[in-house]
């Protein structure tokens, strides 16, 4: 024992010296730099605002407190955006992005443009998981599935890849919906005005988006809530669960495909390659920015609630899209232009 003891406290200085080291070099490293949080699509919706959200905080939690500074890249419903990060971004910490959560379902149906592996980003959290809704308009007086099964109802998304119009689309194909798309909408605000506006009846959008961009329209029940997706919100009252609406087990395979990014919320990542010093720095960060008064309270004011998932969480739902079965990916593929 008095051999042991002198050898284990030694061996225990070295790993508390050591870990101090790589601290003080991730301190180093970020101390005067600035970080560019990049978000795939234009501003107005829940990604441009979260991205926002972060991008103010963040930097009070990463060691040398460095600048952060949120830019807009669009294209392709985020995947210009995801693409540039994997491929041209320096990979030194100093890019971080919050990906559309539907890109690993991109990847994994094979859709062209797709640059990245989604398994290879450095995943660094959520901020929670998301619900996704199909809603629709007051006015066409359908307010639940039955009735989209008997009536046409003209539904607007963003692009032509994204889940704006996939929900929809696999919608009319397990469930019988007749929704008919218009495609091209550049983001969520131009897709809410045009609901407002009447050119469009429905659309597919996350509850919290709902509840941060168009809370009115919950209240006032400007909109009907067909069905959901994900965990259920103790808000949202009367909408079925599409799990409850869809029996059969090769279609629910194809469900958990198009929905994966219920699991991945709002995820944000860096590039491959970073050093994985400053890759856990930022996860710890990340993790310690939600738990701040002044974020959550800000959180708590746009109504998006706090529900962290981890960088572990997110590459398992990235991961149960991209290792699908070769024959739920190729149905699942039709519902994307």
């Amino acid at each position: 024992m008095s051999i042991l003891k002198p050898l284990y406290l030694a061996a225990a200085l070295s790993a508390a010296l050591s870990s101090a080291v790589r601290a003080d070099a991730v301190e180093d490293f970020y101390k005067g730099k600035t970080i560019y949080a990049l978000v795939g699509v234009s501003p107005g919706g829940e990604y441009d605002f979260q991205l926002r959200l972060v991008a103010k905080h963040l930097g009070a939690y990463i060691p040398g407190h460095p600048n952060i500074v949120a830019q807009n890249m669009t294209g392709a419903t985020g995947m210009v955006m995801a693409n540039y990060l994997y491929k041209v971004a320096p990979k030194d910490g100093t890019y971080i992005g919050l990906i559309q959560n539907g890109l690993p379902t991109s990847q994994a149906v094979g859709m062209e443009g797709v640059q990245f592996d989604a398994s290879k980003y450095n995943w660094i959290g959520s901020i929670a998981p998301t619900v996704e809704t199909m809603a629709v308009w007051k006015s066409t007086g359908v307010t639940n599935i039955e009735q989209a099964k008997q009536a046409e109802v003209i539904a607007g998304c963003v692009g032509s890849s994204g889940i704006t119009l996939t929900f929809p689309v696999m919608l009319n194909d397990l469930l019988g919906t007749k929704f008919k798309m218009v495609m091209g909408y550049t983001g969520s605000g131009p897709l809410n005005l045009a609901m407002e506006r009447g050119e469009v009846s429905a659309r597919n959008n996350s509850w919290s988006s709902w509840n941060a961009s168009k809370p009115e329209w919950v209240t006032n029940k400007d909109i009907n809530i067909l069905v959901y997706s994900g965990p259920k919100p103790a808000d949202l009252k009367g909408a079925p669960s599409l799990d409850e609406l869809i029996k059969d087990p090769e279609d629910r395979q194809v469900v958990d495909i198009v929905t994966a990014g219920n699991g991945l919320g709002h995820p944000f990542a860096m590039p491959p390659g970073v050093p994985q010093d400053r890759v856990a720095a930022i996860r710890k960060a990340f993790a310690e920015m939600l738990k701040d008064p002044a974020f959550r309270k800000e959180a708590e004011a746009a109504k998006i609630e706090i529900e962290p998932v981890s960088a572990e969480a997110l590459e398992k739902a990235a991961l149960g899209a991209i290792n699908a079965s070769d024959k739920a990916k190729l149905r699942a593929r039709k519902y994307f232009q």
